[in-house]
């Protein structure tokens, strides 16, 4: 199989030619709207009897979409065309949720209507709070997150008929009621007494509260927290073609409802290479602290080839340069510690790490920057988070992407069932051996 060459101008993407065997076929190109371009091979095994192979997906784009876009090269991510640093500074969560759903920024009647619609939502029917006393103790809180998403089908089973009818009242009940669950299954875990959503709170304000709230000891909501909270439940929103949002769309191809289908996705960003890597960047910087802040030590062993140890946080599947949402997250975390006065040992090693890296050719050379996992643990620390409720945070900054990009593949008119393909690498053909004769 030769090379094959793209034959293309700038903006005009004529087709690209493949050749096999000998024979040429033309395949055509796709151009985005930022001039990203891709071959469809749609018909690639029809034309050539051939697949291909990608493992990990790295160079296979599995859809389009006019949700997120990102480039790795320069840094940039974008929601519906808008700045990622533009939408983390003048927007609150709600809105940003809202703009990835609908498709625009709400306008104020639609942004009131929206923030009716969570607050008439909030609440999760009172059998489900039952659910909670059947998972043992030391329960992890994605667990209970995944089982509990996935049983609102049974309660609101209206998807099963039309799923995209009236998706507007699903995604704002599964956006309000995420976090209600999100803080019942902290409160469980801990032993205290439920606390419920308030009508007088905003989105981030009323988590924050429920999660924190005790009889005996009124939590004080301050607004520096919640404007830290959201903009990292905004910086998490979407971003392209995941795991999790692949996860969710595959689900999603086969016909599977909404709850399901993000039940899904919660699972698939419950591992440690995916959501859980801003949990891990704090396991790193403790066991730094433990061992006598010896940065050297690590960056030595990072530097290593023969050691499998690796900086946390550091690099991106896709950036290839600064994430434009660590720069972001940075600020939010300074500015946010320096507002409640929280002094954190861990957050002066983040700090230093981050000055011997960004300074040290190795590092440069690979481009392995802070990335936004980096600072946001530090941030849910100086919040009050434990490190096991990280990745639920996670979940509720990518809920409305998940619902975005589910509705979009819903919408697909060219939509079909997830299938890959694969390259068979077992035993040849061979005849059955008896019992008698093994």
């Amino acid at each position: 199989m030769s090379i094959m060459s793209i034959m293309s101008k700038e903006k005009s993407c004529p087709d690209a030619t493949l050749t096999v065997e000998g024979k040429s076929y033309s395949l055509p190109v796709v151009c985005g709207t930022e001039n990203d371009r891709a071959i469809d091979i749609s018909t690639l095994l029809q034309q050539t009897g051939y697949t291909t192979l990608d493992p990990g997906y790295k160079n296979t784009a599995s859809c389009t979409s006019d949700i997120t876009f990102l480039d790795g090269k320069e840094g940039i991510l974008s929601y519906r065309g808008y700045a990622i640093e533009e939408l983390a500074e003048k927007c609150v969560f709600i809105e940003v949720a809202y703009l990835l759903i609908h498709g625009h920024l709400p306008n104020p009647t639609e942004y009131e209507h929206f923030r009716g619609l969570l607050n008439q939502f909030s609440l999760i029917h009172e059998d489900m709070i039952h659910f909670f006393d059947h998972f043992p103790p030391n329960s992890p809180p994605m667990t209970m997150l995944s089982v509990m998403v996935n049983s609102l089908s049974t309660y609101y089973p209206e998807m099963s008929d039309d799923p995209l009818k009236r998706l507007d009242l699903t995604a704002a009940r599964l956006i309000s009621k995420i976090r209600t669950i999100a803080a019942f299954s902290y409160k469980k875990s801990m032993g205290h007494p439920l606390v419920y959503p308030s009508p007088d709170r905003s989105y981030c304000a009323n988590f924050l509260n429920m999660m924190f709230d005790k009889p005996v000891q009124p939590y004080m909501v301050h607004p520096e927290a919640v404007a830290a909270l959201n903009k990292l439940l905004i910086l998490h929103a979407d971003h392209e073609q995941n795991c999790s949002t692949s996860t969710v769309r595959l689900v999603g191809s086969a016909g599977v409802n909404l709850y399901a289908s993000i039940s899904a996705g919660i699972n698939a960003l419950w591992g440690p290479l995916h959501g859980g890597a801003n949990e891990a960047v704090v396991t790193m910087l403790e066991t730094i602290h433990r061992d006598g802040d010896n940065f050297k030590k690590y960056i030595d062993m990072a530097k290593d080839k023969s050691n499998s140890f690796k900086l946390s946080g550091f690099g991106h599947r896709v950036y290839k340069t600064f994430d434009p949402r660590g720069k972001i997250i940075k600020e939010a975390c300074d500015d946010l510690l320096e507002v409640l006065n929280v002094s954190d040992p861990l957050l002066d090693i983040a700090r230093r790490l981050e000055e011997i890296a960004l300074n040290d050719q190795y590092f440069v050379e690979r481009n392995l920057f802070p990335n936004v996992d980096f600072y946001s643990g530090i941030i849910y620390r100086a919040l009050g988070i434990p490190t096991n409720m990280f990745t639920v945070m996670f979940a509720l900054g990518r809920l409305p992407g998940w619902i975005a990009q589910w509705k979009e593949q819903q919408e697909d008119p060219d939509g079909k069932i997830g299938r890959p393909r694969q390259v068979y690498i077992g035993e040849p053909s061979r005849p059955f051996v008896p019992m008698s004769e093994r």
